[in-house]
Parts: C-alpha cells; structure tokens; sequence
C-alpha cells in the first residue's frame, strides 16, 4: 500500500500543482459575478402586464431559454465574464473582458426587444414589456467589469473614455435600428417624444445658465478669499450653511422672496415659480465647489513664479489672469467638472417649481404610477451626468498634459 503510494505521489503532486495554478486573480470580479448569478436565478429579467394599468408578472431568464430563438449566444459572451476572477492579468484577457461586456450588454437588450416584439403582437398593442432586476443587475455588473477590465490597462483618460465609447457603440446601433420599440419604455419614449425633447433642451439651459454665473461668482470669491485669510474665514461658514440646505426646502424658501420682488418689478419677468428661482438656488448650491476649487488651484501656483512675475513688472491683475489662472486652470476646471454634474442632478428636482427639464416627466411618472415614464425622466440625467463627466475628465487630462510640457 506504501509502494503504491510512493508511486502515484507525483500525479498527484501534479494534479495539486494544477489546482493551485487556477488560483483567485481579482476579488472584485468575483463579488460581480456573485452578484450577477443571483440576479440571475432570483430575479425576473423582464416584467409583462397586458396594459399600463397593471403590474403585470415577472419573466425570469431561464423561461427565455425554452422560447424560439438564438438566446443561447448570450453564453458566448457571459463566459469570460464568469471566468474572469481566474484570469490571470494581461492585455489579452482585459480585452477579452471588455468586448465580452460589451456584446453581454447588446444582447441582453437584444433578448428583451425580441421578447417585447413577440409578445406585443400575441397580446396586442397595449401590452407592456419591461426591464426587470437581473436586466439592471446584469447590465450594471457587465459594465463594472469592463471598467474594472479598462482601470488594469492604464490607459490615459481620453483612451480610456474613447474605449468605453466604442463599448457603447453596439448598444446605441441596436436601439438606433428600432429593434428594441417595443419595450415598455421606449414606447413611452416615442408616446412623449416632444415632451422629451422639451425637457431636454430646458434641462441643458437651467444647467448652462446656472453654471456660467456660478463659475465666475465662485472664482471670483475663490480669488478674494485666497489673498484675504479673514474674508475665507467668512465665506466658507456661509456656503457651507447653504450646501446643507435641501434642495427642496431651498426652492421653497425663494418662492416668497421672488414673488413679492416679482410684484414690485411687473415688466421683470421674475416670478416665485418657473425659471427664476431654479437658477437662483442651483446658483448658491454651486458655489461653494467652485469657491472652493479656485482657492486650491492658487493655493498650487508656486511661490517663486509669482516672485518671478511681479520681478519683471507685472501688476496683481497681470500676474492673475497670465501667471495663475493657466496654472491653477486643471484645478478650476475640476471644480466646473463637479459644479456641472452636481447642476445636472438638482435640475431634476427643480421640476417641482415649474422649471422644467426631465424631473417632469419623472413626477409625471409617478403621479400616474408608470414606472417607465419614471425612467424616462432618470435615465437621460444619468446619461447626462456621465456625459459631461467624461467630457471634463478629458479635458482636464488634455490640459493637464499641455501645462506639464510648458513647465
């Protein structure tokens, strides 16, 4: 028994040695996929109801599988995902991650057109397809692993915004190419197009022309509080007090003051709802991060080059907007970054006060209890965030580099 044993030690040795070699690789992608096969197996991929009115009954994905149809592609691109906490770190397999999320996420929307399209024409036009958990879960985790995938190449910013675009590109392609309409909310989208489309030009103005006043009104009190300690001491109390301030509270609190200033100025235009009072409050919500940002990027213009300006000459205005701004620019234009994408979000709640912008279709959404309609309100602020997040993040690295190659 000794012998035998001595004698098949190194197979085994080997099999051991095997086993250890396919060893965890990355935690964080172990935890997705936890989180994407119980979205799976415990949650409906779509939600059908016969009409608007009821809540209809989940569809889980392992219903789908039985359905005519190539669902079973879905496999080819769920694979490397599922392996990729054993994957071991490399230009290939994060590639493999990335166009494997990429093509998860095209068809899993993909699967749920197919479905809605199949169902509306067996139950008539009024029936009502949408996402449920596991497609959100799913997706969000698709897209988690290729941006962890994409942080492991170190890529600069702009390649790694230009990646995720490319990413994008199949997802946008099939809902360009009408496949997915008849899903639940892109029904709504195409039930409310021009209300959408007002809602989206009102939101980009609340957001544009609450930003512009914020980032000059904010640089400007950044540049005084910089040179006056006292005057900082001052401020900062008091844009913290309004930034704790809810958004809510805060428009409530403007609508008297703005009436009455409405009632003593008739030809203004100004009144205690709509426009007026939105910009006014995403005005003060704005500057404290502006404020803020300007200080510190002074705070990093270095010393001796303000010595080495005012030695030859230069005044206090000379030496701000040729020698500080371009430096401390990086730094202003984070804050701008945070201003913009903060605006973006509080513009949904200003809705409340008549000022527009998606937040009404939000509140229209849930007045009526359609859950899509809601959605319709959220996600292109979502989208927009992200958008003009990436944006300054590319900007900034451009900006970044440019300074770092004058110095």
């Amino acid at each position: 028994m000794t012998a035998e044993r001595l004698v098949n030690l190194p197979q085994r040795s080997g099999t051991l040695a095997q086993l250890a070699a396919i060893k965890l690789q990355n935690p964080v992608h172990l935890l997705l996929v936890a989180v994407a096969i119980l979205a799976a197996t415990c949650l409906p991929l779509l939600t059908f109801a016969p009409n608007r009115l009821l809540s209809g009954h989940g569809i889980f994905l392992q219903e789908l599988f039985g359905h005519a149809g190539p669902y079973w592609l879905l496999a080819i691109p769920a694979l490397p995902l599922l392996a990729a906490p054993w994957l071991r770190a490399g230009l290939g397999s994060r590639l493999l991650l990335i166009v494997a999320a990429a093509l998860l996420s095209c068809g899993l929307l993909a699967l749920a057109g197919q479905e809605a399209a199949v169902r509306s024409g067996a139950e008539g036009s009024l029936a009502r397809v949408s996402f449920g958990g596991a497609f959100w879960l799913l997706a969000l985790v698709a897209w988690l692993q290729l941006a962890e995938a994409l942080r492991g190449l170190l890529l600069s910013v702009p390649a790694q915004v230009a990646v995720v675009v490319l990413a994008a590109l199949p997802t946008l392609g099939l809902l360009l190419s009408g496949q997915p309409d008849s899903l639940s909310l892109l029904k709504e989208y195409h039930n409310h197009l021009d209300s959408f489309d007002q809602a989206l030009l009102r939101h980009l103005q609340l957001v544009l022309f609450s930003v512009l006043p914020a980032v000059i009104i904010g640089t400007s009190c950044g540049a005084l509080a910089f040179r006056s300690q006292r005057l900082g001491k001052l401020l900062f109390p008091l844009l913290n007090v309004i930034q704790t301030i809810p958004s809510i509270a805060m428009f409530g609190l403007l609508i008297g003051p703005l009436t009455l200033l409405g009632l003593l100025l008739p030809r203004s235009g100004i009144s205690g709802i709509g426009m007026a009072p939105a910009l006014l409050a995403l005005i003060l919500y704005s500057l404290l991060p502006m404020t803020r940002s300007a200080v510190a990027g002074l705070e990093q213009v270095p010393a001796a080059v303000r010595e080495a300006a005012r030695g030859i000459g230069m005044s206090a205005a000379q030496i701000f907007f040729r020698v500080e701004l371009p430096l401390a620019l990086p730094v202003f234009l984070n804050g701008v970054r945070v201003t913009t994408v903060q605006a973006v979000g509080l513009v949904e709640v200003a809705a409340l006060i008549g000022a527009g912008g998606f937040g009404t279709l939000m509140f229209q959404g849930m007045a009526s209890s359609a859950l899509d309609l809601v959605l319709l309100g959220v996600i292109p602020v979502v989208v927009l965030a992200i958008c003009v997040d990436a944006a300054f993040k590319v900007a900034i690295a451009l900006l970044t580099r440019k300074v770092q190659e004058n110095q």
